[in-house]
């Protein structure tokens, strides 16, 4: 058997970068899969290229009304969702004194609110078809602070909070709720955060001194919506190459 057979998954953001890759696998490990993102032309060729297992929907996170109209499509083309992927996140630069308050919110809109309206919309039809798994996507900068990105941060505190919070709310009704923390990533996004950086220069005192894969997400995001994570809730999962851990110092042997 595949890892993911039986699965039936919705993930966000999943038109371009770790989303698309998070789709790919998902259908190899044999899950269906609807791809949920406002990126229709990309998110359609995913789709396509995956086959029958996959699906394309358009979804703006942050609109409450189409979340909804996302599930009902995933249960009409494949069941009921036993998996969400909340992976749809944006990020921006910008100081806390001169950031726009319109842009703050944004921040916090698609990052934290749209990961709370998905729990939100699938929670019931998840615990009626007997439980599932939730995986929401935060990142290193939820444990830490960065300068200039304020709004960022906060957001991704906030999904490891909300994480914890939604973990123990529906634990008892069959529900796991994990968060994945990615650090620096090989994708669009990951590298426009560091604003055109040298990579290898940012990463040299980590203890794995490399950019990461977008592969290397997805395998941690397949095994919490496997059974193999049977166990595993309300808890924070890295994949940074250690960068949390510390930096290696300049004296090493």
């Amino acid at each position: 058997m595949k890892r993911l057979d039986g699965k039936v998954a919705i993930i966000t953001g999943g038109a371009t970068g770790m989303g698309a890759t998070h789709a790919e696998a998902f259908v190899a490990e044999g899950a269906q899969v609807m791809l949920a993102d406002v990126r229709d032309e990309d998110g359609r060729r995913v789709a396509d290229a995956l086959g029958s297992a996959a699906r394309y929907s358009h979804l703006d996170v942050t609109n409450a009304a189409a979340w909804p109209d996302v599930v009902a499509s995933t249960v009409e083309a494949f069941g009921p969702p036993t998996v969400l992927v909340n992976n749809a996140g944006i990020t921006a630069w910008g100081s806390v004194v001169e950031e726009e308050v319109e842009s703050f919110r944004h921040m916090l809109d698609v990052n934290l609110v749209g990961t709370w309206l998905g729990i939100k919309a699938v929670a019931e039809v998840m615990i009626a078809a007997g439980g599932g798994s939730i995986v929401n996507v935060s990142s290193d900068a939820g444990m830490r602070g960065f300068g200039n990105l304020s709004a960022y941060v906060s957001s991704k505190w906030g999904v490891r909070g909300l994480t914890r919070s939604a973990a123990v709310e529906f634990g008892h009704r069959g529900i796991r709720v994990n968060a994945v923390l990615p650090g620096l990533i090989d994708t669009p996004m990951g590298i426009e955060s560091i604003r055109g950086a040298d990579p290898a220069v940012i990463l040299a005192g980590s203890p794995i001194p490399r950019i990461g894969r977008p592969e290397e997400v997805t395998a941690m995001i397949v095994f919490l919506a496997s059974d193999e994570s049977s166990y595993c809730t309300g808890a924070d999962f890295l994949a940074d190459g250690g960068m949390l851990a510390g930096t290696v110092s300049a004296w090493r042997d």
